[in-house]
């Protein structure tokens, strides 16, 4: 059976798709706030903008705290096609995200699930409801394709 995903999901993964057509690895991002409208919705541009903290959600997470007018993103969820890494969880944490919704999973650089899994540490002081594999087989897919081609 299949379950139809989030709409901010569904709005991550056509980021996520985006940023792989421009050579980007294809991760995306949407911030939403209590009501779920949408606040943000970016994808990865460290290539474009020459910048290592272009990720997804960093992005999306700036541009939701501008829209906002506060640093502080309580009562929103972020919505993001692979498990966040270190520096994004911990923007995740500042943020005071109230959840977060990701897809794939990722052994190599996640920090939600694998690696540091950041929000279990005692020097973390705020922790997010997390959901993991909303979408799994998607982002697996699409990060799975973007990789191929380039080999």
């Amino acid at each position: 059976m299949t379950h139809k995903l989030p709409e901010p999901m569904l709005r991550a993964f056509t980021a996520a798709e985006a940023a792989a057509k421009s050579g980007e690895v294809p991760v995306g991002a949407v911030v939403v706030d209590k009501l779920g409208n949408i606040l943000a919705v970016a994808a990865n541009r460290t290539l474009t903008d020459r910048d290592p903290t272009a990720h997804a959600e960093m992005i999306a997470i700036r541009a939701a705290a501008h829209k906002l007018g506060s640093e502080r993103l309580i009562d929103c969820d972020l919505y993001v096609t692979l498990e966040p890494c270190a520096m994004c969880t911990g923007a995740i944490s500042h943020a005071r995200i109230r959840r977060l919704y990701f897809a794939a999973s990722d052994a190599k650089m996640g920090a939600v699930e694998n690696g540091p899994r950041f929000f279990t540490q005692p020097t973390c002081h705020h922790k997010p409801e997390v959901y993991g594999g909303i979408g799994e087989a998607r982002g697996q897919e699409l990060l799975r394709e973007f990789f191929r081609a380039r080999r």
